[in-house]
């Protein structure tokens, strides 16, 4: 890990001098030597695109626009789609965090933390970006059902890289019924806040409606009501695992549950 983190070029988005001292202390504790640092997200999305960084780490809020607005336009770019974006911010509110997890972003890091807390981002990070292929058989059917199409291209990208590669989409609950209903899968991946239908009522089609009713569910979600998610567990969902996810854990999971 040393070497990794001694080679990693990071980009640091930081209008607050205090908080990129802050933060620049933490990149020398562990190692990170390669970095630049800009107040803007315009400088963010120049940097970028010229000198193409391993890792950007921004705030919330920007002098120019939010978090969420910089990694949109990230994942617009195809220079830097695949650039792993971590956020960094003392928000707890779902409201203003969830569109940033929608959006993209590979990690969120809460203030305040230390340094070993931005190691072991970085290390979830580089699961995501590379997980170890699984060990399976990989002609598994996935149905994957998230009305985000970034989320599902980024899910999907991670589940090619683990050499899973039948995987079909559905932007919501309502969209994935047919498709359950005429064909068999052996796992499906959902989201739990979608429109039309959404991933509690999509389980609970699964389990007493549909013509495979033990298939395995994965709920994948940045819903933080705990009582809603008691709902689903007790519904007879397989796992719930947090957005954005953990590619190691992930792996796990569908080894276990397949």
């Amino acid at each position: 890990m040393t070497h990794y983190l001694n080679s990693l070029y990071v980009l640091l988005v930081e209008p607050s001098s205090s908080q990129r001292r802050i933060v620049l202390q933490q990149f020398e504790d562990l190692g990170i030597q390669q970095f630049d640092t800009v107040d803007t997200g315009e400088e963010a999305l120049l940097k970028i695109d010229t000198e193409q960084p391993d890792l950007v780490i921004s705030a919330l809020f920007l002098e120019d626009m939010t978090g969420r607005e910089l990694v949109l336009e990230m994942r617009d770019n195809p220079l830097s789609v695949d650039i792993p974006f971590m956020l960094i911010s003392s928000e707890t509110s779902f409201r203003e965090l969830d569109p940033v997890k929608q959006a993209g972003a590979s990690a969120v890091l809460p203030k305040p933390f230390q340094a070993r807390d931005l190691q072991r981002a970085i290390n979830m990070i580089m699961d995501w970006e590379a997980p170890d292929a699984i060990e399976l058989d990989r002609s598994l059917r996935i149905l994957l059902v998230d009305d985000s199409r970034l989320a599902r291209r980024l899910i999907t990208r991670t589940l090619n890289r683990m050499g899973l590669e039948d995987i079909t989409e559905a932007e919501d609950g309502r969209a994935a019924l047919p498709l359950i209903q005429h064909n068999e899968y052996d796992l499906v991946i959902s989201d739990y806040n979608m429109p039309h239908m959404d991933g509690q009522e999509l389980l609970w089609f699964i389990r007493n409606k549909s013509r495979q009713p033990q298939v395995p569910v994965m709920m994948v979600t940045t819903e933080g009501d705990q009582s809603k998610l008691a709902a689903v567990q007790s519904q007879g969902v397989s796992a719930i695992i947090d957005k954005p996810f953990d590619a190691a854990a992930v792996k796990r999971l569908i080894e276990s549950m397949v």
